[in-house]
């Protein structure tokens, strides 16, 4: 079974690596009808609408996962940079461009809706037109994008004076040339731009790698002092407040090309493995994405437990009122989806505040887990027949007493089956806390994906680690259960305290 399952992984990767052929495109009008890629909230697809109306748009979080979705055939072509098209095409020499671009678009920062937002949007329109007059974007331009050198290419991320205090700035964190994670700090051209005007007007800048489509409603809600690359949009221009524009490319439609230079499968595997783990001690990032999932999956399952439990105890004699209010709350929290729960605590509810993305999960993740818990409560004590609450009282015990001594014992063997499946399901929620600026295991994947153009061993190495953590929570209540469970009791602790008659 073991044999075959590899077998069909292998395949998988070969295919992945290798299924691509000749281009029949050669015009943008040969395009229409076809499925073509695009990255969330870039609007490039807005640049060719008009000239492939029956085309199909599929948008992708990652701009490296289209590459997967080319060469797999779900889509024919996708849109992106000039300039991330020269990095793509180092690393992977099939692909290729159409010779018309697409269009052009032009890249602003998005500033901050806070008290802040005027003098930071005075002072980046000053430094922009200061860096275009004395050549310092040409400089940028030509190190981070016209010779980028993805291995030795680095950025100065220190000297802050910080005597205007900090300032929070949202960058996509897995979009080489302009953010990426290099020898386990941020870099690229945003974050080089970033650091020379913050030297300049005496910020020091804390960065946030967000999900693109996420970086304009963080500002806009206040969250972020300033967003980096945002494509300039009628739309943008009404509802943002976008600074001058501090670079301007081409967009350009990738298509499938030939390459008669592919290494072989062993070779390639060798090649991927190296990259994935070993080039800058990667392999690190993995261990510390793991330890943030880890860290909010045992914090949450804690706090949530002791949560759910004081609710339900507060509730299980409280008014009718207490208990419409926590049935209310249940239905809010249960209804919404996860990501959406976490979004609107760390843009709304904590918009104004410093907590952290992880912390902030911590507490959306709690909220879930204790509604879960109050629902395993009120399964597991109904269980129980009323008569056990009325003999215990009758031998002259409390109520607390008939509670926790009588009731919930016997109501655990029901509920800590359903318990130990939540726990499950948890690990596998905190995946999306890289929408709020965490890096967790999964968000740590897709930046190792970013840098090395990999797919392969990112994504399995991700899932075995989950498969671990899982099963090393999953067996921790197992343990719980088994030891709380009288039929597991030997005979001397069932009989302690009896003496036997003469």
């Amino acid at each position: 079974m073991m044999k075959r399952f590899a077998a069909m992984l292998m395949a998988v990767f070969i295919a992945a690596s290798f299924a691509f052929a000749a281009s029949e495109y050669k015009e943008i009008e040969d395009l229409d009808g076809k499925n073509i890629g695009v990255q969330t909230a870039v609007l490039y697809e807005e640049l060719i609408q008009d000239r492939v109306p029956n085309s199909k748009i599929q948008y992708y979080t990652m701009p490296n996962d289209m590459i997967l979705a080319l060469q797999s055939g779900k889509v024919d072509a996708y849109l992106i940079e000039e300039v991330s098209y020269g990095v793509q095409k180092k690393n992977h020499p099939e692909l290729t461009v159409l010779d018309e671009p697409a269009g052009y678009i032009n890249a602003t920062c998005i500033i901050g809706n806070n008290e802040r937002q005027d003098r930071l949007l005075s002072e980046l329109n000053a430094f922009i037109a200061e860096s275009n007059e004395n050549g310092l974007l040409a400089e940028l331009y030509d190190y981070w994008i016209a010779d980028f050198d993805p291995v030795n290419d680095t950025c100065d991320i220190t000297g802050f004076t910080g005597e205007n205090g900090t300032i929070a700035v949202a960058v996509e964190g897995g979009y080489e040339p302009f953010s990426f994670i290099s020898n386990g700090n941020i870099s690229g051209f945003d974050v080089d731009f970033v650091c020379r005007f913050a030297r300049a007007y005496g910020y020091t800048p804390e960065f946030y790698e967000v999900p693109f489509e996420a970086i304009a409603p963080g500002v806009e809600s206040g969250k972020y002092d300033i967003g980096m690359n945002i494509v300039v949009s009628a739309e943008r221009n009404e509802t943002g407040t976008l600074s001058d524009v501090y670079y301007s490319t081409p967009i350009r439609l990738v298509i499938l090309g030939e390459d008669d230079s592919a290494p072989g499968f062993f070779e390639q595997l060798k090649l991927s493995f190296e990259k994935t783990f070993l080039r800058e001690s990667r392999w690190v990032l993995f261990v510390q994405g793991a330890g943030v999932t880890i860290l909010i999956t045992v914090m949450s399952i804690i706090a949530g437990t002791i949560l759910g439990f004081l609710v339900y105890i507060l509730c299980r004699k409280g008014s009718k009122i207490a208990n419409k209010a926590t049935d209310f709350f249940l239905w809010l929290i249960h209804g919404m989806p996860t990501v959406l729960l976490l979004m609107i605590l760390y843009y709304i509810v904590f918009g104004s505040s410093s907590l952290s993305g992880m912390w902030v999960s911590v507490v959306g993740f709690s909220l879930m887990f204790a509604c879960s818990m109050i629902d395993m409560l009120h399964v597991g004590c109904n269980a129980i027949g009323k008569g056990q609450m009325e003999a215990s009282r009758a031998l002259g015990y409390s109520d607390g007493q008939s509670f926790f001594r009588i009731i919930l014992p016997q109501a655990a063997q029901h509920f800590l089956p359903i318990y130990r499946n939540d726990v499950v399901t948890l690990i596998k929620e905190t995946s999306v806390v890289g929408y709020i600026a965490v890096l967790d295991l999964t968000k740590i994947s897709d930046l190792v994906r970013s840098r090395t153009y990999e797919a392969f061993f990112p994504l399995i190495v991700t899932a075995i680690m989950y498969f671990v953590i899982s099963a090393l929570l999953t067996k921790i209540v197992t343990m719980v259960e088994h030891a709380i469970d009288p039929k597991r009791r030997k005979k001397d602790k069932i009989l302690k305290g009896i003496v036997e008659a003469e």
